[in-house]
């Protein structure tokens, strides 16, 4: 089959109608009084979990034909219909599990995600003789452009030159002995603006005023993550999270005073939400913060806080209102400031004279400890434990008008977070890939390159297809952010790029052999870096049922 952009958006219509029906049907099963219960809801997860999955490797679908009938390569084309050929496959199948039980009759599925078309296209672009020939494309010519601009590229070619000759010399150096980032990463990146990606140029920052770009972020974020996960590519994410929650509901005054300070990088930030017994279920979280003279009082555990050892500023979900039975309607966010620390534990009184972060005296105080990890390190996740821990009244996000607000204000900064972190999920697959198509040509195994081998070349394209359709829904997400929307798309990317992730680098890892296991190979490291991509923002599961699965299923209702 010849790429025909017309023809192939069909077959996706298609498949995409068949899982409408299964939609449908879980709208009909969990419907009560003109909303969602999660009760019912919670009756039918591994259903709402496939619908999920495959609405996000359809999305995916669509924005791969469409970039590679704008950019008209031979390989992208070639990759988009590979991609698309494994989706359709992948829905019918999982159609099929579902389908007879809730009642879809056999033919409503040939007619939609199983009919005589979509098979012999299947049958066509996921055969050996099509998929080793894009193989050695791929070897021969590379994966092409990415549909960049020439600003865009040459964001890109900055930040992958910075990671090439900054990065990628002490990335295994920081993994294999759990270091902190050296402070040079962290100072080259704040020559190069790294920090103000999200910030308007009016505080400091590289967004333009009038115009958002997340398209910057996300190419910076992929090129540092494809030289480090842990010491570079999520430098980013946590003043991203910051900015957007002061952007949305700070005054002007908390914007005047803290964005310049986060774009500039003289006051790094940590973002505190995770409690031991609470995760994404931030309803019943119970750190509180007291009303006390001048400011408020934080006590209890937080957990997960990344980068708390180092950072100047924690972004901090508390509970302003006692009553637990308001829920997430009784949370706010405060920052809070401390000394930064090396090391994996740190310990801070607050003086009980004179002045100390806030302008009030207090004694209060803060510890922390290093969560050891398989990977996703150099930053360091902390517990944070607060005792009487003073925040000044001018550090409520919002003031008194944030009060009750954290919750939707976390979630404002969490959007670009999903994003971000496909972007992350991009850079490891991409440095993954590289690696397992260059082994794959200096490595023989029975007098012949393992390149030669069928099975190396299906696992090689269908990496690169994968990576393609990852970025291309990045990209698009980005693109509706920038207009205001894009928030259910960039959940779906999220929890995508976040699952692929790990295949892709297991196969890479696998196309090395014995040496794949071997920590003096970075693919290892891709590997365990990889698994973090679908705990952290938002933990795959409760991303699919409690936030995607249950926003489609509302806006199913309202229909």
């Amino acid at each position: 089959m010849t790429f025909d952009k017309s023809k192939l958006l069909s077959l996706v219509e298609k498949s995409e109608a068949s899982v409408e029906i299964l939609l449908d049907h879980l709208a009909g099963e969990t419907a009560e009084k003109g909303g969602v219960s999660v009760e019912k809801l919670d009756r039918h997860q591994v259903l709402a979990y496939d619908i999920v999955w495959m609405k996000s490797e359809l999305a995916a679908a669509r924005q791969t034909i469409a970039f590679a009938d704008k950019t008209g390569g031979e390989v992208q084309k070639e990759l988009a219909l590979f991609f698309a050929g494994d989706a359709l496959a992948d829905v019918a199948n999982k159609m099929s599990a579902h389908a007879f039980r809730l009642g879809v009759t056999q033919h409503e599925l040939l007619e939609t995600a199983w009919n005589n078309e979509i098979i012999s296209f299947v049958t066509d672009t996921l055969s050996p003789a099509r998929y080793e020939k894009t193989a050695e494309l791929l070897r021969d010519k590379g994966a092409g452009n990415s549909g960049l601009t020439e600003d865009q590229t040459m964001i890109r070619d900055t930040f992958k030159k910075f990671a090439e000759d900054n990065v990628w010399p002490i990335a295994e150096k920081v993994h294999r002995h759990d270091l902190l980032i050296p402070q040079e990463i962290i100072n080259g990146l704040k020559e190069l603006g790294c920090f103000g990606l999200s910030i308007p140029q009016r505080y400091g920052g590289f967004q333009d005023d009038t115009k958002p770009d997340n398209m910057g972020m996300i190419i910076v974020t992929e090129e540092l993550s494809r030289g480090s996960l842990g010491i570079a590519g999520s430098l980013v994410t946590r003043p991203e999270i910051l900015a957007k929650a002061l952007l949305k509901g700070g005054t002007e005054e908390q914007k005047q005073k803290w964005l310049p300070l986060l774009a500039s990088g003289e006051k790094m930030c940590a973002v505190t939400v995770t409690e031991p017994d609470y995760g994404s279920d931030v309803a019943g979280m119970k750190v509180t913060a007291t009303r006390t003279e001048g400011g408020w009082l934080i006590n209890g555990t937080k957990t997960w806080a990344t980068f708390a050892g180092y950072a100047h500023l924690l972004m901090i979900l508390v509970r302003t209102d006692p009553d637990l039975s308001k829920g997430h309607k009784g949370l706010s966010i405060v920052i809070a400031e401390k000394p930064s620390f090396d090391g994996h534990e740190f310990s801070y009184d607050q003086p009980l004279s004179g002045q100390p972060p806030g302008g009030q005296p207090s004694g209060g105080h803060i510890d922390g400890k290093a969560i050891g990890t398989i990977g996703y390190r150099g930053m360091h996740s902390f517990e944070v434990s607060f005792k009487d821990y003073f925040v000044p009244a001018e550090n409520l996000i919002g003031l008194d008008a944030g009060l009750g607000k954290g919750f939707y204000l976390q979630m404002e900064g969490f959007a670009g977070g999903r994003l971000q972190t496909a972007a992350r999920a991009l850079g490891v697959m991409q440095a993954a890939f590289e690696k397992g198509l260059q082994y794959s040509n200096e490595r023989s195994v029975f007098k012949q390159p393992i390149f030669n081998y069928q099975l190396t070349k299906y696992k090689l394209v269908k990496m690169a297809a994968i990576i393609q359709a990852s970025r291309q829904l990045t990209y698009h997400s980005a693109r509706l952010m920038d207009e205001g929307k894009g928030v259910m798309e960039a959940s779906l990317v999220k929890f995508y790029a976040s699952k692929v992730a790990e295949w892709v680098t297991r196969e890479a890892m696998q196309l090395h052999g014995g040496m794949g296991y071997a920590e003096e190979y970075a693919v290892s490291r891709y590997f365990v870096d990889a698994r973090v991509f679908s705990i952290f923002e938002g933990a795959e599961d409760v991303l699919a049922l409690r936030v995607i699965a249950r926003s489609l299923l509302e806006e199913k209702l309202k229909k």
